[in-house]
């Protein structure tokens, strides 16, 4: 059975948040982070969330369908409205919202999905990040050897199976661009062993991929990261050779007592950035 690749449940979620009186089930599927949140009878965003988030009103853009309950929204600019059952929504960000009655406000969100409870996520904060970046290579070459249906079938076996390696290695989906993915962990040597498990599994597949593993302060927005060290991180990929996992000399010296062996690749200039970095090839 491959029912994991193509349905998912809430009843066994990537990851549960639960924040007083609101609770989130979490699933990264086909690219997206998508929620089912429960807000219990008088939740209210100013009350519960403004002392934590220490902004005026919740700066997340919501989207979603509600299943249950009602929702009443108040935009900065001074607009109300509500939303109950089968309607969807998209709630700008600079609001404030409450739940309305004494039935539990219930959604399926895809906008915002991340960031709505900032304490837990560090909405806007900078935090020091390990980034794996890997694509397939001669990606298109190989589409054009199989055909269109092939290769959407072996793409969407690819991103599943990759989803499962980086889930295995507790890192996070930040981005999946049709051949390529990009991820963040929180340890160096795990994103390195990660970046093997992945070039195995690939190679499974019958394809082959590159990767590079960097570490580098990012910025916490919404449901992903930006920052310098991301262009690196891309920068470097752009080096690596077929089955090669290049790193950052911040990565080895993270990851030194891990296990993990490195050789050295010289320095080279990153385009678009300043300096010359110092690269390794990773052997986990």
């Amino acid at each position: 059975m491959t029912k994991g690749r193509y349905v998912r449940s809430f009843r066994d979620p990537d990851e549960m948040v639960e924040l007083g009186p609101v609770s989130s089930s979490i699933i990264g599927f086909g690219g997206l982070t998508i929620t089912h949140d429960i807000h219990q009878p008088g939740w209210r965003w100013s009350t519960h969330m403004k002392p934590a988030v220490k902004t005026d009103s919740c700066q997340v853009r919501h989207i979603g369908v509600v299943l249950k309950g009602r929702l009443h929204v108040k935009l900065d600019g001074g607009a109300e409205f509500e939303a109950g059952p089968l309607e969807l929504m998209d709630i700008p960000a600079g609001h404030d919202s409450w739940v309305v009655g004494d039935e539990p406000f219930e959604m399926i969100g895809w906008g915002g999905g991340r960031t709505w409870m900032a304490p837990v996520m560090t909405l806007g904060e900078r935090v020091l990040a390990t980034l794996l970046v890997a694509d397939i290579v001669d990606s298109t070459a190989t589409a054009e050897r199989i055909g269109a249906t092939a290769w959407s079938e072996l793409l969407a076996d690819f991103q599943f199976r990759t989803r499962q390696i980086i889930e295995q290695y507790r890192g996070r989906i930040v981005d999946f661009a049709g051949d390529g993915v990009l991820a963040s962990f929180d340890g160096a040597a795990r994103a390195v062993r990660c970046a093997a498990a992945l070039g195995d599994m690939a190679a499974e597949l019958g394809l082959a991929v590159r990767a590079a593993v960097h570490a580098g302060e990012v910025e916490v927005v919404e449901d992903t990261i930006r920052g310098v060290a991301i262009h690196e991180a891309s920068r470097m990929l752009g080096l690596a050779q077929p089955g090669e996992i290049l790193v950052s000399e911040a990565i080895t010296v993270l990851a030194r007592d891990a296990g993990v062996a490195f050789e050295d690749r010289g320095t080279h200039e990153l385009k678009g950035l300043q300096g010359a970095r110092r690269l390794f090839a990773a052997r986990a």
